[in-house]
């Protein structure tokens, strides 16, 4: 049963005390949210903002193993990061599935003098890789990735092949790699399922979002409502700071004394509509370094390029956004690869950027901060014992999440009863095998739900065998605004989904922004829909909306002016393809 927002305040408020409290709603708490309650634990998460509304729902949506990491010598994070890529795999086949990645070289031997200085300790500067380095850690990685193997192994192309496969390569790219990760289209989403899931499986579990910590008294903690300001007291047993990179911020809240946990950097990423671009790649990643040696990536995504990323130091994590010289950078990363693809600020589509939970390092170069994840104990200890998670990555949040969990379980002095290594999320679950057991799974869905395969088939795509939970009505017909969507649809979104404002909607509900189908129309009407639905006044809804152009234009990127210009660009109904990539094609909203 999928309860409103004020019902969960009610039954927050008659709670008390829970055993454990999470504060902080992005993949690695929601991770440990569902992993105790997968053990019968009452624990209770509050996010501050909408769930997976910061780092989380900013990160380059690949789940990878981290090629990367063997230069720091990380081999147990790649080697957990690679098996924890084979399970969501498994777990979660509706939003993660194989990404083919291509790395361009342009000669044999540059950067092993490098690397075999880093692996010893060293701090060479960044630079481009040649064909012998990544020949060799990709053997290590393919090593690594045959647990649970999920994907094929690497392949190497010289010289001819390269030139031969790849014309809009670089001259100067004689070699090329090709491996594989997996790429995940909708992680704000998979992180609102296992909410979903954990809630289904202890009937002691309950997460709100817009609901911050404001302080703890002895073992009591002020909760407020963002939306309303009101307050709500819970005493905790254990409380779980999964704040990300404002963990420094909450423990002092928490205990009034400073930590320095974190040292955050920032992420920036392009969504481009370059079709030259996506005819190049087709449905591969390309992976390569820049002149400075920094990591770059682009793949297909909803139709469009999905480009970055930066590395930027900060001092604080509000506020952040792509910046102007970010928007530069990449681009003049992009050309280095693609010199003969015209590139500009006019074929930018939407704009995003988060903040890296990192630890805190010396290092020198930001890259070479690890990426792996800890828990650790608030020092001196309070009335109440505060674990902090401190690092992970979005490959990992499974793993992070059981090891938090396991962490708490043993201060409570409780024991784990079920693993989540095979635990399929969402609507991964009951997920059909292959293309004809797809096919066979739409042609009865079609058959339950009484709606064409062409629309079984765009629900499938967006929320995998959870569509089932989707019933249209005899009347439903698509948005004018946005023809992708039906009327019925929006409302179950609304319905089951937590939306509490119209970002929460827009931004996280659904995924109109990177395929470029976000528009003043649309934003219009979605408006309306969320106003009938959660009873906003006309008044309350024109501050959503004004609130939700203000955010797109100062984060993303996209004026209101730019937004009424797409009004007319959709005439017809249309079907992103399977996973995410590629182009559409235009069918009817049976």
């Amino acid at each position: 049963m999928t309860l409103i927002r004020a019902e969960r305040l009610d039954r927050l408020r008659a709670k008390g005390h829970t055993a454990v409290l999470v504060v902080g709603g992005g993949i690695n708490g929601i991770s440990t949210f569902r992993e105790l309650a997968l053990q019968g634990i009452d624990v209770v998460l509050v996010e501050r903002g909408d769930f997976m509304s910061g780092a989380s729902a900013a990160p380059s949506r690949m789940i990878h193993g981290g090629l990367r990491y063997l230069e720091n010598g990380e081999f147990g994070l790649v080697k957990e990061s690679l098996l924890e890529r084979n399970r969501l795999l498994r777990n979660a086949p509706h939003y993660v599935s194989a990404l083919p990645t291509l790395v361009p070289l342009a000669n044999r031997f540059s950067g092993t003098a490098s690397a075999i200085r880093r692996f010893f300790g060293g701090r060479p500067k960044p630079g481009p890789r040649g064909a012998l380095i990544v020949r060799l850690g990709l053997a290590l990685y393919d090593f690594y990735a045959s647990r649970e193997r999920q994907l094929p192994k690497s392949r190497f192309f010289g010289r001819r092949a390269t030139r031969l496969n790849w014309p809009a390569f670089h001259p100067d790219i004689s070699y090329a790699a090709l491996y594989h990760d997996a790429k995940i289209s909708r992680p704000e989403q998979l992180g609102l399922e296992l909410i979903a899931d954990a809630e289904a499986a202890s009937p002691q579990a309950l997460a709100l979002n817009h609901l911050g910590l404001s302080s703890l008294d002895g073992t009591v903690a002020e909760l407020t409502d963002s939306l309303t300001g009101g307050r709500i007291t819970l005493a905790a047993t254990v409380i779980v700071n999964a704040s990300g990179a404002w963990i420094d911020h909450t423990n002092t809240l928490l205990s009034g004394r400073q930590s320095a946990l974190i040292g955050g950097t920032k992420g920036s990423h392009l969504v481009l509509d370059s079709p030259a671009l996506l005819n190049a790649i087709g449905e591969r990643m390309v992976y390569f370094a820049n002149r400075e040696g920094r990591v770059c990536i682009l793949f297909a995504h909803f139709g469009h390029i999905l480009a970055g990323s930066t590395d930027i130091r900060v001092d604080t994590p509000d506020g952040v956004r792509c910046e102007a010289g970010e928007t530069a950078y990449i681009l003049e990363s992009i050309r280095e690869v693609f010199p003969a693809i015209p590139l500009s600020e006019a074929d930018i589509l939407f704009r995003f950027a988060g903040v890296r939970p990192l630890p805190r390092a010396d290092a020198n170069v930001n890259a070479e901060i690890s990426r792996d994840h800890s828990c650790e104990w608030s020092t001196p200890p309070g009335p109440v014992p505060i674990l902090n998670l401190v690092g992970g990555k979005w490959t990992t949040f499974r793993a992070f999440g059981a090891q938090a969990a396991d962490t708490v379980l043993a201060r409570l002095e409780a024991t784990r009863m079920l693993s989540s290594e095979a635990m399929a999320i969402g609507g991964g679950k009951g997920f059909p095998q292959g293309e004809a057991g797809r096919r066979d799974w739409l042609h009865q869905a079609a058959i339950s739900t009484g709606a064409s395969q062409a629309r079984c088939a765009a629900l499938f795509e967006r929320y995998g065998t959870r569509m089932l939970d989707f019933t249209p009505g005899a009347d439903d017909a698509p948005l004018a605004g946005l023809p992708s969507y039906s009327r019925d649809e929006i409302r179950w979104i609304l319905a089951t989904g937590q939306v509490a404002t119209l970002a929460d909607l827009v931004l996280r509900r659904m995924t109109i922004a990177f395929s470029g189908e976000l528009s003043l129309d649309a934003i219009h009407e979605l408006a309306a829909l969320a106003a009938s639905s959660l009873g906003w006044s006309q008044a309350h809804t024109q501050v959503e909306i004004d609130r939700l152009l203000t955010h797109l234009d100062h984060f993303h990127g996209l004026a209101a002016a730019t937004l009424a210009a797409r009004n007319s660009s959709l005439s017809a109904p249309f079907l992103p393809s399977p996973g995410g990539g590629g182009s559409t094609r235009r069918v009817g909203v049976g």
